[in-house]
């Protein structure tokens, strides 16, 4: 049976305390959902970003490995509490991803909601699926595997 959702909204603080990513790498705004296997969060692209002048000049997209990279992140929230009891001082970092599908392109000021699955845990590794929408049509799926590493930081 699926746990069910807990509405809520992560602050800052607690994001910056679940992952070691910082400004101008933080890519997760805001958690909006999570239970103990799933989460919901979200990031908008304001266009000041730095890597929009070259990606592309002229008709700036977001690029797919940082919509893959938000999604692992927010990812990583939600196994941190997983891993908060059981292995402190240790971090998730993915492994492994599969059947990486983009299917829109996301523009400057565009929000995307990320949501994110742990379907399956073996030992210290888990599986999980991750789909990311603008306005509710899907901008990338895929399938991604993590591991605990000690955290150096």
């Amino acid at each position: 049976m699926r746990a069910r959702a807990r509405q809520m909204a992560m602050t800052q603080p607690e994001i910056l305390q679940a992952i070691p990513h910082r400004d101008p790498f933080l890519l997760v705004d805001r958690i909006v959902e999570q239970s103990e296997n799933r989460i919901v969060c979200t990031k908008t692209f304001s266009g000041r970003e730095d890597f929009f002048a070259g990606h592309y000049p002229g008709y700036p997209l977001v690029p797919g490995v940082l919509l893959c990279e938000a999604a692992m992140q927010a990812g990583a929230i939600l196994l941190s509490r997983h891993l908060a009891g059981e292995a402190p001082g240790r971090v998730p970092v993915a492994t492994r991803m599969n059947d990486v599908r983009f299917k829109r392109m996301v523009r400057p000021g565009e929000t995307i909601r990320m949501e994110i699955d742990l379907v399956e845990r073996l030992a210290g590794a888990f599986f999980l699926k991750a789909k990311s929408t603008v306005d509710g049509v899907t901008a990338v799926r895929f399938e991604f595997a993590c591991t605990a590493a000690e955290a150096s930081f």
